[in-house]
């Protein structure tokens, strides 16, 4: 797996933790189209697996490397044992200790491995394929019990009778966690949708999304939650006015007042999603002023503007200077990790009055803080339109001031916080 973290921008596979996989397997995603579970990544890196996997994770994982799939990638890394076998043998390797240990019974043992693991692979890839297919005869639809309240219900209505995989799943969102199991001889899964936001459904069969269907959870208002850091966690709502001495913002005693503990390890969001879109996200600009206020004790406080999109994510994580390997951002296909990636100049702090602006003209990106250019990147594909807006920290956002416009001057989203 040596090969796969060093495309993903990792050094060292020996000890990476989730959210590293979890980037692993989104990036997997963004440049294949094919959704790979953490679960199954997991196993991979561990050599966990009991069988070989499906053959579409195997095909994901060799386009990711640069391979035109996993038969192309068998075939390659074949004829890098055969052409070194083919130098140590004619001795034209330099008389190394490790070129004399490749000696010409190894390089024949090496050889068959390989051989007879093609053919191995051969024999159940040709297995696998006449139990997967039809796809095209799949269908997939949904109708919400609600408008816009929350929690909110979706029906999800799916006919998969004809279609050939061994198993078949439902994705209600990005988050891989919120994947369930459906039956193919059945024809409905209820789901419950406890955040806002738009999101895009998926129905999956083996490790493939076959269809998908989009799921608009609007609020027509500013909403106020929380949510700790975990998997499958259910947001907490927040009671909150939002509206105080001219700024939005949440209080600790709101907090507290909805029954949230404030020394559990959560992020705490302001979003508004209107039920009418009809703005492109490849030229916008968004510009506020805000600050985090701290709930409790925090080396690392953080800060997140987004700009939500039907498609991918739009947005920027600051930090102070000395946590910027936290950092992140990602505009339409293009992810950028604090990790693999000098995001220092997102570097602020963020505790204090920081003036916010980001410009997106014809899918060029250009971030300033405080007057002073700290980020400019671009993207290729495409997000759509776009359907909300939100703050996110590990602390309580307060925003001043907001403007969201199309490049032309039109006012997206009313800023008044008079209110």
């Amino acid at each position: 797996m040596g090969e796969l973290c060093k495309t993903a921008g990792f050094a060292d596979c020996s000890n990476l933790v989730q959210r590293e996989l979890e980037f692993i397997c989104d990036s997997i995603e963004s440049k294949t189209g094919v959704l790979i579970s953490l679960s199954t990544i997991k196993r991979l890196f561990n050599g966990q697996f009991s069988r070989q996997p499906q053959i579409a994770t195997l095909n994901a994982i060799a386009i990711f490397l640069g391979y035109q799939n996993w038969q192309d990638f068998k075939q390659a890394k074949i004829r890098e044992i055969h052409t070194a076998g083919e130098i140590v043998v004619s001795g034209k390797s330099s008389p190394t200790k490790d070129a004399r240990r490749f000696s010409f019974p190894r390089y024949l043992l090496i050889t068959a491995v390989l051989v007879f693991t093609a053919v191995g692979l051969f024999a159940f890839l040709k297995f696998n394929k006449a139990r997967v297919g039809n796809f095209d005869k799949a269908s997939f639809s949904m109708n919400k019990t609600t408008h816009n309240d929350l929690p909110n219900t979706v029906v999800f209505n799916y006919n998969i009778e004809e279609v050939i995989a061994d198993s078949f799943f439902i994705q209600q969102s990005w988050d891989k966690d919120r994947r369930v199991r459906i039956d193919p001889k059945s024809h409905t899964l209820t789901d419950i949708y406890y955040e806002p936001g738009y999101q895009v459904a998926k129905l999956i069969a083996n490790e493939q999304v076959i269809k998908t269907i989009d799921v608009s959870i609007p609020t027509d208002r500013w909403f106020f939650y929380a949510r700790q850091r975990k998997p499958a966690s259910i947001p907490e709502y927040i009671s909150s006015s939002g509206f105080k001495d001219g700024a939005l913002k949440m209080t600790k005693e709101e907090v507290t007042g909805s029954g949230i503990d404030i020394q559990k390890d959560y992020l705490y969001l302001q979003v508004y999603f209107p039920t009418e879109i009809k703005y492109i996200s490849d030229s916008y600009i968004f510009q506020c002023r805000i600050k985090v206020n701290g709930l409790k004790a925090n080396f690392c406080p953080f800060l997140m503007c987004e700009v939500f999109c039907q498609r991918n994510f739009m947005f920027f994580k600051s930090t102070p200077k000395g946590c910027t390997s936290e950092a992140k951002a990602q505009f339409g296909e293009t992810v950028l990790n604090g990790k693999t990636t000098d995001l220092s100049a997102l570097g602020t702090d963020v505790n204090a009055w920081q003036d916010v602006e980001i410009v997106v003209k014809n899918k060029k990106v250009t971030i300033t803080i405080n007057k002073e250019e700290v980020l400019s990147t671009g993207y290729n594909e495409s997000s759509g339109t776009i359907t909300g807006l939100g703050f996110l920290s590990n602390g309580l956002p307060e925003v001043d001031f907001v403007s969201l416009k199309t490049s032309d001057g039109q006012e997206i989203y009313p800023s008044d916080f008079e209110k």
